[in-house]
């Protein structure tokens, strides 16, 4: 028995001597670059390797499959091409086209062919739902979320199946490691400086402490970012707003900088992390009752911005995930401030892994489980120039001009479509103005008023 007791005591203590010397790496290598905010270079090593091994994947795949190569590139770009236009144009477009066009606005049969093919459109591939599935790639990234996973080649083979036992066995436990050391730290730290008096220390070292912990969540995802206009970064007093992709939006933006967070108070772990993070920075909770009084919600931001010594809001207006490819409406509720609104896009580059969180099919803890198991998260995040409400200008076009100027630097879509169509209806006033517009052109703008 003592010789056994002894084997099993050697055997703890290279396990224990190994999980030291584990754990020195990752404090070493990872966390204490992380805190300060410089880096070693093993990321940018990792990200070398894994480009070119993505492009050596990609030319097997071409060189195999060469002629389904150019169907898979023209059904990227969706199956219904859709001509840029508004109703009265193509209606116009298409009545001259009969050997006899009407006179004035007068209601023609053809018209109907109009509204005929923008319905097979709809029923074929509408714009709303596919913005709430994953991105389709045009090649294989060797991950198993693309429709291209096949028997290819040998080598290829051989190489996904090495990249598993990387993603799964190496990096996963890694990254969970370093996201649970960045949740705790962050409870601990917003905690202890909560007990700080509000001085400028306090801040200071709030922001510090939060920064700090998203680095290492962001070195848990491999994360990439690249950061551009930094000269027009979000100020203290203003409200920063941005597209919505995925709820690690939040560590990406804040790993260049802190941000106050507007939200609804929730239980178990996130409630504890709340919790400890207002204690050292003042962010916006509400109560779920709350989050319906419209009111209140805009008296407190407005309480928020008022105070130039307080952090930027972050809010996400889009009000959902969307796949980023476009941006879709942006409520206006961050809008009606009255404030300075600093507009920020962000674009990731789906060949290293999706970061899109479809909430419908992925619960949080799968979602977050999928990304750990990624190659990677590589981002575009661009600071643009403050804007304010211009005069005579109302809530919902300033969202819309913001929302535009978003779309055009992330080369996102445009859309005008509420992202709230995920899980709800077509409101019927939507139809109605559809309605009224053909109405116009028929009837003229007078008739139809008076009627």
């Amino acid at each position: 028995m003592s010789e056994n007791q002894e084997e099993m005591e050697d055997v703890w203590a290279a396990v224990l001597w190994g999980l030291r010397i584990w754990l020195f790496l990752i404090m070493s290598l990872i966390m204490a670059p992380a805190m300060f905010g410089f880096s070693l270079g093993i990321s940018e090593t990792y990200m070398t390797i894994l480009v070119k091994v993505l492009e050596w994947a990609t030319l097997k795949i071409q060189k195999e499959k060469s002629d389904e190569q150019s169907l898979k590139t023209s059904a990227s770009y969706g199956l219904i091409q859709r001509e840029a236009g508004s109703m009265e144009k193509e209606l116009e477009e298409l009545r001259r086209s009969r050997p006899k066009p009407p006179v004035g606005g007068d209601f023609t049969l053809s018209d109907c062919l109009y509204f005929y093919r923008k319905g097979i459109e709809s029923i074929v591939e509408d714009e709303v739902t596919q913005r709430f599935s994953s991105e389709e790639l045009v090649s294989w990234n060797l991950l198993t979320r693309t429709n291209d996973f096949q028997y290819i080649s040998l080598k290829l083979t051989l190489v996904y199946g090495l990249g598993i036992f990387v993603r799964y066995c190496i990096l996963a436990p890694l990254r969970i490691a370093l996201a649970c050391i960045g949740l705790t730290w962050l409870v601990i730290g917003t905690s202890a400086v909560g007990f700080l008096p509000n001085s400028s220390i306090k801040s200071w070292l709030s922001e510090w402490v939060h920064v700090m912990c998203y680095r290492i969540c962001a070195r848990g995802l491999s994360a990439t970012i690249r950061y551009h206009n930094r000269e027009n970064k979000p100020k203290k007093g203003g409200i920063c707003v941005a597209n919505h992709t995925t709820p690690i939006d939040i560590v990406m933006l804040c790993n260049d900088g802190c941000y106050a967070m507007v939200g609804q108070i929730h239980g178990g772990l996130m409630g504890v992390v709340q919790r400890a993070m207002v204690r050292s920075c003042p962010h916006v909770w509400f109560e779920r009752a709350e989050m319906k009084d419209r009111h209140l919600v805009t008296k407190r931001l407005k309480d928020h911005v008022s105070d130039k010594t307080k952090l930027p809001i972050l809010i996400f207006p889009e009000g959902t995930c969307v796949n980023n490819t476009s941006v879709m409406m942006f409520k206006k509720g961050s809008f009606e401030i009255g404030t300075t609104i600093y507009p920020v896009a962000i674009k990731y580059d789906p060949k290293f892994g999706d970061a899109f969180w479809n909430s419908s099919k992925y619960s949080m803890v799968s979602y977050l489980l999928r990304m750990m198991t990624s190659w990677a998260l590589v981002c575009d995040v661009w600071y643009l120039p403050a804007m304010h409400q211009q005069e005579g200008e109302d809530a919902v076009q300033f969202a819309n001009r913001v929302k535009s100027a978003i779309a055009h630097q992330g080369g996102l879509v445009d859309l005008q479509w509420d992202g709230g169509l995920k899980r709800a209806r077509v409101k019927e006033t939507f139809r109605e103005q559809q309605q009224k517009k053909y109405s116009n052109m028929v009837v003229g703008d007078e008739s139809s008023n008076s009627d």
